[in-house]
Order: C-alpha cells, then sequence, then structure tokens
C-alpha cells in the first residue's frame, strides 16, 4: 500500500481509501456479509481511510463499517460527516450546520461507528443559512472535549472553505473528482493545495462509470440515484449523455488494455497522479473490488498518457469543468 500526507494532521494516510456511500442504501443492492468480508480485506491490504457519513442512510452504512472493522477501529483512521438529510428542519436540501444539530448528531454517529472518538468529522455540505464560524467554533470544541481528532468540509467553494478558516483551521477537506469531473481544480484544489489541507476525492470511478462494467443495456434500479440520471449537476447517466460517455469509456478501455492493464486502473491512477489528493476514494461492496483496485498503485501515468486521455474526452465533447457548482 502507498501513504500520503493527509495535509497538516501528521497522519498519514492509504492513497486509495474505502468508500462507504453504497452502504447507506440509494446504490443498488449488495450483501452486508460481502461487505464486512471487504472491509477485512481492506484492513489486511493496508487501507486504513474509511469514510462515511451521518447521511448515508441515517446511520446504516456507519453502523455496517463499525461492525465490519470490529475490534480494528483504532488501526484505521475513520471519517464520517454531517449537516445533510433533516427532514425535521426546515432548512434548504436539508442542511443543518447550526451547534444544536451537530452536538446530537455526533453523539448518534459515535454510537453507531461503536467508538469513543471520530478521527476526522466533515460538515457536509455548506448551510449557507447559518454562519460559518459556528459550525467551525463547534469542530473545534468537539476537538478540545477529544470526541474528533480533525474537523473539515465537504463540497465547499473555495471562499467558503476561506470563510471557515477565519474561525478554526480546516484540516481535510472531500470533493468529488474524476476524469468526467475536473472542476474542482480550478479554485478549490489550488487554494487547498496552498493551505496543507488534506484532500479525499470521492466518486473517483465516476460513481461506477469508469469501472467499465456499463453497456447501452444498462438500467439502473429505481432506487439507485444514477436511475435519475445524476447529481452534482453532473448529468452523466442522462439519457443525452450516457451513450456518448459510454463511447468514452469504451476508448478508455482500449487505452488501458494497450497498456495492459484495466480501465479502473487507469481511472484511479489518474486521481491519484494530482499531488493534491492524499486519497481516493472508492465504493466497496466485494473482498474482490478491493483486491482488483489495488492493481492503480502500480501504474504511472506519464504526461502523454494523460494527454491521450484529454484527448479522448474532446473527441467526443464532454466538459468535464462545467461553469456550475457541484449543487
Amino acid at each position: 500500500m502507498e501513504y500520503r500526507p493527509f495535509g497538516k494532521t501528521g497522519l498519514d494516510v492509504s492513497a486509495i481509501g474505502f468508500g462507504c456511500w453504497e452502504l447507506g442504501g440509494n446504490y443498488g443492492y449488495f450483501d452486508e456479509g460481502e461487505v464486512i468480508a471487504g472491509i477485512h480485506k481492506a484492513l489486511d491490504l493496508g487501507i486504513n481511510c474509511f469514510d462515511t457519513a451521518e447521511g448515508y442512510g441515517k446511520g446504516k452504512s456507519e453502523a455496517l463499517l463499525a461492525r465490519g472493522l470490529g475490534n480494528r477501529r483504532k488501526d484505521v483512521i475513520v471519517v464520517t460527516k454531517v449537516g445533510i438529510g433533516y427532514t425535521d428542519s426546515g432548512r434548504e436540501k436539508g442542511r443543518d450546520s447550526r451547534r444544536e444539530r451537530i452536538m446530537t448528531s455526533v453523539e448518534n454517529s459515535l454510537q453507531f461507528l461503536n467508538t469513543d472518538y471520530i478521527d476526522v468529522y466533515l460538515i457536509h455540505w455548506p448551510d449557507r443559512h447559518t454562519p460559518f464560524d459556528e459550525p467551525m467554533q463547534v469542530l473545534d470544541d468537539l476537538i478540545q472535549q477529544g470526541k474528533v481528532r480533525f474537523g473539515g468540509v465537504s463540497n465547499f467553494k473555495a471562499e467558503e472553505i476561506d470563510a471557515c478558516m477565519k474561525t478554526r483551521r480546516v484540516d481535510v477537506g472531500q470533493y468529488g473528482y474524476h476524469m468526467f469531473d475536473r472542476r474542482m481544480e480550478r479554485d478549490v484544489f489550488p487554494y487547498c493545495e496552498a493551505h496543507g489541507i488534506g484532500m479525499m476525492g470521492y466518486g473517483s470511478l465516476a460513481h461506477g462509470l469508469l469501472a467499465g462494467a456499463f453497456d447501452e443495456n444498462t438500467t439502473f434500479d429505481t432506487e439507485d440515484w444514477r436511475s435519475k440520471g445524476g447529481l452534482f449537476n453532473m448529468p452523466l447517466f442522462a439519457e443525452e449523455n450516457f451513450p456518448r460517455n459510454l463511447k468514452v469509456v469504451e476508448e478508455l478501455k482500449q487505452m488501458a488494455a494497450d497498456r495492459g492493464t484495466a480501465i479502473y486502473h487507469l481511472a484511479l491512477a489518474w486521481v491519484l497522479s494530482n499531488p493534491v489528493i492524499s486519497t481516493a476514494l472508492v465504493g466497496v461492496r466485494k473482498p474482490e473490488e478491493v483486491v482488483s483496485n489495488m492493481g492503480a498503485l502500480e501504474l504511472t501515468l506519464s504526461e502523454d498518457d494523460k494527454c491521450a486521455i484529454d484527448a479522448i474526452f474532446e473527441k467526443y465533447g464532454v466538459d468535464t469543468r462545467p461553469d456550475i457548482w457541484v449543487e
């Protein structure tokens, strides 16, 4: 396993992280026994970063992760998030980063995770109806209490990160980043790199698109969010875009094959080639998927390789940096 500095936290984090979004539901079927076996395999292979959130199934993902980690919890970096999915708040998009909400939620997450501390606690999405100094002060209080080790944000604009930093340092950031979505390269990544903020990239395989398993006959279960076309203002799976994106994937598959590797190795290696990235998160449901992902660490992309990848996207007119924020 390759390990990288996690910003200025003093922690070293595995270059490939275990993403637990899928474990909360709304991402198709999975078998809990296979997931737990996958967590065990990840631990055995040296993966030490596991990312979940309160919003992933209202604790379902956190609880399943805790079952998988068992007595090896202290060997890893557990990241969880707070601030979205509250139907009782009356807030826009269910986002709520007020003190009372966070203080209640952190206790729930500690219980679901079966732990007495959280390594990294992130504000999941910006609640723009609450001044940012409030959640940042709460994070600092939780760190002082020993319930949280490090704090940060996810999906905040660069200027919003800067506003947060005026109250407390942002230790870690988490953002969507993959070949089809490079918007964070514009200003978020440069800001985080300049300030030594540890960066977690999610959706590294474009939410399954770059796993190479989809074709023109692929359909998604109605409970799978991809059946709605997309998220984050990137309609990758929408009827008007999916066929074109599959053509891109086919050419990337061939490029990977020409180099003796698989498309998902190519996709992960591309994410990890950006020096700002500390860890690339990949959703896993089975132990064999964990093993397969490891091959990306053996692949180094040259500048010519990256240019060839860019040329494929340009050929099909895919705008990887649309001037629109995630949501």
